[in-house]
């Protein structure tokens, strides 16, 4: 055999075997993502251990500084530890709270009014039916709609289908379920020691990822991992705290103006419009929106109407002053920006990429800006030499 037949073999020879694997590869791909799909599920624990530490960062930095000048050499010491004890402490009183009080009274509303549901549906029909003919109402063919909806038993028949499944009576059970499960408290409890050992250990994690990054990169590219990862974290961070304070103070003062009003439900009403708001511009459209709905329902359209226009009223004052006051200008995106990063956040992850859409859109503007600034000063030194 010459060098030239044998060459030929060769080339045949890897190419069937290279066909080979691609085809196994192929073929076995269900397999292959399963498997990185069990991977990324052992780590969630690890993953939400990073997010929950990074949440609780700076709380437990703030307090760490209010005990470096305590005159007690010991709390001096262990200063530390004592920080990421209280803040753990405050966040299982919060928990605490949220599970014996708020939670209990949501899930009682739900259930009151999944329950009553029928009744108020029926009766908003009959006060439309029984609208004069000169009244606003009458003119917008409320009256007509109303009296058809009466002939048809659609709406009747969506209603009984979502109480028959949603069996709000075995919510109880069904939570109790999940948080009995023993892989659900095995996670929790990863998660909650992991992130406690990067708050205490968080500088020498610092220090080890600066060290990594010293030996593969050279000095300009550390430089610039370093700056990437301050503005970074304080993009994220600063978003991430303003949103859920944000939200939480909306959630207060909705459910207050809502209890003057006397809006049945409001408690639970100021909690879907708080939570709601965590999503820029569209969630407090939404919340808005199934909160008008439900008041409809619950308490007519005249105080569905004064309900939307002191929360429409809430939510400007939020968005022009309050929402402001506690993000500041870090941020500064456009609202197409915005807009258009919650449209694909939302699409493609859920309300957690809606949520997240802002910063990440932020960071990739700010590494555009600096790449056209790179780009700018290039010209610039070319053109003058």
């Amino acid at each position: 055999m010459n060098n030239k037949e044998w060459k030929r073999w060769i080339f045949w020879f890897s190419f069937a075997v290279a066909s080979i694997i691609v085809y196994k590869t192929i073929d076995s791909v269900s397999t292959i993502f399963n498997a990185i799909s069990g991977f990324l599920n052992l780590l969630m624990p690890f993953f939400l251990a990073i997010l929950l530490a990074y949440i609780l960062y700076m709380p437990s930095k703030k307090v760490e500084n209010k005990f470096a000048s305590s005159r007690s050499s010991f709390i001096k010491k262990h200063r530390r530890g004592f920080s990421v004890f209280i803040v753990y402490i405050v966040l299982v009183l919060i928990i605490f709270v949220s599970f014996n009080f708020l939670i209990p009274t949501i899930i009682s509303s739900v259930k009151d009014l999944l329950k009553n549901l029928p009744d108020y549906y029926n009766s908003r029909l009959e006060y439309f039916s029984n609208i004069s003919d000169d009244s606003l109402l009458a003119k917008l063919n409320a009256k007509h709609y109303a009296n058809e909806l009466k002939k048809t038993d659609i709406a009747e028949n969506i209603m009984s289908e979502i109480i028959k499944y949603i069996n709000i009576d075995n919510m109880s059970s069904y939570i109790k379920g999940i948080i009995n499960a023993t892989t659900v408290i095995f996670d929790i409890f990863v998660t909650v020691i992991v992130s406690i050992y990067i708050l205490l250990e968080r500088s020498d994690i610092k220090s080890f990822l600066k060290n990594l990054s010293n030996v593969v990169f050279d000095e300009k590219t550390n430089n610039r991992i370093a700056k990437y990862y301050h503005r970074t974290n304080g993009i994220f961070f600063t978003y991430i705290t303003s949103q859920v304070l944000d939200a939480f103070i909306v959630g207060i003062i909705t459910t207050i103006a809502m209890l003057i009003l006397r809006v049945k439900y409001a408690i639970l009403l100021g909690f879907i419009i708080g939570l709601f708001n965590i999503i820029p511009y569209f969630g407090a459209i939404i919340g808005v929106i199934i909160s008008i709905i439900i008041t409809i329902i619950t308490g007519g359209v005249f105080q569905a109407i004064w309900m939307a226009i002191i929360v429409i009223i809430l939510q400007q004052i939020d968005a022009n002053i309050i929402n402001p006051k506690i993000l500041g200008s870090s941020l500064n995106l456009s609202p197409i920006l915005v807009i258009f990063g919650v449209t694909v956040g939302g699409t493609y992850f859920g309300p957690l990429g809606m949520f997240l859409a802002v910063p990440v859109v932020a960071f990739i503007k700010l590494m555009l800006e600096d790449f056209m600034e790179m780009k700018g000063e290039s010209k610039i030194s070319d053109y003058k030499n």
